[in-house]
């Protein structure tokens, strides 16, 4: 079973699918990337057999396009953005300081192509800095965002909670209005439709054991 999952999510998927393989024999063969990268694949024909997002647009996209098995598309998770740095606790007062300091630099997904991206450039509109665009230092995915600042190429980040809440460093959270809600949709392929091992698989997310292990890596489940 071939599953393609949002680049912030490839941790927890891990872990489900080491869970899943234990309780059902069936293999998983993951890969991990940014989720536009994995839509514009998907419409060419890539045969993956279910779609993780961090987004609900592009599930929805590819089931308007027919590509999807119907009543397949659910919501498995509501992601966090987290500002995270190496070397100092960050805050809101970091992100203005940006406005200061035209040599200090933030890392962020590219807002056209990753959601996180996207909650991360309406954070830095909330705080009034849309004209700092040019310290902004976009990755394909949250976790080219992470790499950025891990490697100390700029001061921090912005990224998935689920990416640091756990590791090394130091974060803060914004808060939750400053941005659109993240909800990350899965959906299952036409192609796999009769595939009973993504359909297993699809079902054991939504069981108590998996919804724990989502939660244990920094996301909100929503209700059954």
């Amino acid at each position: 079973m071939r599953v393609a999952v949002a680049s912030n999510f490839a941790a927890p998927m891990n872990a489900l699918a080491a869970a899943y393989e234990a309780q059902s024999g069936h293999q998983l063969l993951i890969s991990s990337a940014s989720s536009g990268k994995f839509f514009a694949q998907i419409r060419q024909g890539a045969p993956y057999h279910l779609f993780f997002s961090a987004d609900q647009d592009k599930p929805l996209a590819l089931e308007q396009m027919q590509l999807t098995a119907s009543g397949t598309r659910s919501t498995y998770a509501h992601g966090t953005l987290a500002l995270w740095s190496r070397f100092a606790a960050p805050t809101a007062t970091t992100l203005q300081s940006l406005a200061q300091n035209p040599t200090q630099k933030v890392a962020l997904a590219n807002p056209k192509f990753a959601p996180y991206g996207m909650a991360a450039k309406q954070v830095l509109q909330h705080l009034g800095l849309d004209h700092t665009r040019a310290q902004w230092v976009l990755g394909e995915n949250v976790a080219q965002s992470y790499q950025f600042a891990y490697s100390g190429n700029v001061a921090f980040g912005f990224v998935s909670y689920s990416q640091v809440k756990s590791g090394n460093g130091f974060y803060w959270l914004p808060p939750k209005d400053w941005y659109t809600p993240i909800r990350q949709d899965v959906v299952l392929l036409k192609t796999a439709q009769n595939n009973p091992a993504a359909r297993g698989f699809l079902a054991y997310i939504q069981t108590p054991p998996a919804r724990e292990i989502i939660q244990f890596w920094g996301y909100e489940v929503p209700d059954n």
